[in-house]
């Protein structure tokens, strides 16, 4: 689905990437981690094609479908308009039924969709951002930080959704919850200093990561 081939990243004196390597393949989902400023969210960035590499390349599947989470992905998001209005206008073609299906699946119901989005909480924009990406599933999902804002209940149902997702996963996460259900791979970076610029891959699941570490990995809360 996406191969990284000899990555250099740099921001001024701070390196990032040096000569970095990785190829994911179909229906794997790939856990990053590492400390706070190891690189998550700028690899992340260059996959989804949101940054580019000072070096190297990111050769993408011909027929992939990418969708891509960040927490600006909230700012797509039109401040004017309803939960509704946003869900017609992202999906023109499908009638209101199917779409306050949709709305209620992520936990809108009643007036939550006539709410303008402006007076949504950071959960609730979260919410709606996850449901637009979710209802025509892409096969390639780039998850920056998903389950930021989000309460129990919410996090329970995005898990079990991905769960059932059929196509390919990387994404960056500090929720147990989160890596313990879904990652099937681990790329861990930086190491326990958070500099090392060697990273570490897993290729058992994040559980049998743990295992092998004695610990969770750093920055992990429930």
């Amino acid at each position: 689905m996406a191969v990284l081939e000899n990555l250099h990243k740099s921001y001024g004196p701070r390196v990032i990437y040096e000569g970095f390597n990785l190829t994911i393949r179909r229906g794997e989902r790939w856990a990053v981690m590492g400390r706070n400023g190891a690189g998550k969210t700028t690899l992340l960035k260059m996959i989804a094609g949101a940054s580019a590499p000072d070096a190297g390349s990111v050769r993408l599947g011909a027929s992939l479908n990418m969708g891509y989470f960040a927490q600006q992905s909230l700012d797509v998001l039109n401040s004017d308009l309803t939960v509704t209005e946003q869900l017609q206008q992202d999906f023109p073609q499908d009638n209101i039924g199917s779409l306050r299906n949709l709305a209620g699946a992520f936990q809108f119901s009643g007036d939550d969709v006539d709410k303008k989005i402006r007076a949504l909480s950071g959960g609730e924009k979260s919410r709606l951002a996850i449901a637009r990406m979710l209802y025509n599933p892409p096969n390639f999902l780039v998850l920056d930080e998903p389950t930021n804002h989000l309460d129990l209940a919410t996090k329970e149902m995005l898990v079990d959704a991905l769960k059932d997702f059929e196509g390919t996963m990387i994404f960056v996460s500090h929720d147990r919850m989160f890596l313990r259900g879904l990652g099937s791979r681990v790329l861990e970076l930086g190491g326990e200093s958070g500099t090392d610029r060697h990273p570490t891959v897993y290729p058992g699941s994040y559980v049998e990561y743990v295992q092998k570490l004695g610990h969770e990995a750093p920055g992990i809360y429930s």
